[in-house]
């Protein structure tokens, strides 16, 4: 038996160019996209975690990387001291509990770098463990959101990126909109860009809860019934928490609806879907308590028949996607003209979500080394630190 001797947490920034936040909304967190000569500073979190046999599971997180889910990791971190790594189920669940007061996404990290360190012990892919079977996955490219800077900012500019797109490889677009919300812009925009390249590319929608009213949700919706949209996903200002109100808009259109990614765990997840609130489910495994919790969320979207879409993109989430079944993209998020995704650019080994990472056939492969199969840069990791913490036995 293993046992776990260290944890180390390390805050790391990086700078991403021609991105900002607008000038009305400097205290949204969420609100960056394309701003021409800015520059954002962006900060992430990476751990590891050590045994006493010389294995150590590593993970960096992307999207999930704040510093409310990195608090969270902290305070989980001591209790790993002494534990066996490979007790992943058991690990996971007392986790759960012990953040049952909080939305647990800091669970997330843990559990995939525990997934990494007995994936690296035992000679296998992380995929290869969950009994992954796809080599290569079909990616949609996913935008920022609309801006009024020169990048996104019209139906042209939006049905442009897709045409750029689509000569790369993807076979998929989805369009995040402005942040005002307006409904009749909304509907102009999703209309145009299915016009323009929709006999072509699966088009999805994810307004990301900027429609103010039910009214304005149904609305925008029947534009994407209209342009034969894939889903619909996040509409409202209830912040994709209202089973009753999705139901109500589910049967008012024809597009599927897509909810549940800001839903924690696979509880409320079928509580959701039973409600009737969805169409399909949204999993993450940064935001959803890990690998372990995203593939109990896969699974129970099979035992109900329903798809579930993997959210946002990085080296755990090809991973899940390799053993799903009922899944359909794999999501490069955010792209915009003349700016990267915001991920951290730690990689040394070819790994990327960038733009550029599909092949011509739209696909993107899953890692195919120990655990996650992918090398960080750890020099550049420490020499950006911005704080850092390690927990020993």
């Amino acid at each position: 038996m293993a046992t776990i001797t260290e944890v180390e947490i390390t805050e790391f920034s990086f700078t991403a160019r021609n991105l900002g936040v607008s000038s009305d909304k400097l205290r949204a967190i969420y609100n960056m996209g394309y701003k021409p000569n800015s520059s954002l500073e962006l900060t992430k979190f990476a751990i590891v975690i050590r045994s006493d046999d010389g294995a150590q599971g590593e993970y960096v997180m992307h999207w999930g990387g704040s510093r409310s889910t990195m608090a969270q990791t902290l305070s989980l971190a001591p209790s790993l001291l002494g534990r066996d790594p490979d007790h992943r189920e058991l690990i996971w669940n007392e986790m759960k509990r012990e953040l049952r007061q909080h939305d647990g996404m800091g669970i997330g990290p843990i559990d995939i770098a525990l997934w990494d360190l007995a994936g690296k012990r035992y000679g296998a892919s992380v995929s290869a463990m969950l009994g992954g079977y796809r080599s290569r996955l079909k990616a949609y490219a996913s935008t920022y959101h609309g801006d009024r800077n020169g990048g996104l900012d019209s139906p042209q500019a939006f049905a442009d990126f897709a045409e750029r797109c689509y000569e790369l490889g993807y076979r998929a677009y989805k369009v995040h909109g402005w942040h005002e919300g307006d409904a009749k812009e909304e509907a102009r925009n999703v209309l145009h860009v299915a016009k323009a390249v929709g006999d072509r590319m699966t088009l999805m929608l994810d307004p990301a809860n900027e429609l103010r009213t039910f009214a304005d949700a149904l609305y925008v919706g029947r534009a994407c019934d209209e342009g034969n949209y894939f889903w619909y996903e996040d509409p409202m200002r209830d912040c994709g928490v209202s089973a009753f109100a999705h139901k109500k808009l589910r049967e008012m259109l024809k597009t599927p609806i897509l909810q549940t990614e800001y839903l924690r765990g696979f509880e409320t997840k079928a509580d959701f879907l039973i409600a009737g609130g969805t169409d399909m489910l949204r999993s993450d495994p940064e935001y959803d308590l890990g690998i372990t919790g995203a593939m109990k969320i896969a699974h129970l979207a099979e035992a109900f028949g329903v798809d579930v879409e993997i959210h946002a993109c990085g080296p755990a989430h090809r991973h899940c996607m390799a053993a799903t079944r009922n899944t359909n993209f794999y999501e490069i998020a955010l792209l915009g003209p003349d700016c990267p995704n915001a991920v951290p650019p730690v990689y040394t080994c070819g790994y990327s979500d960038q733009i550029d990472a599909v092949d011509k056939d739209g696909t993107v492969p899953v890692p195919t080394g120990p655990g996650l199969g992918v090398t960080y840069d750890w020099d550049y990791i420490r020499s950006h630190k911005t704080a850092q913490q390690v927990f020993r036995l």
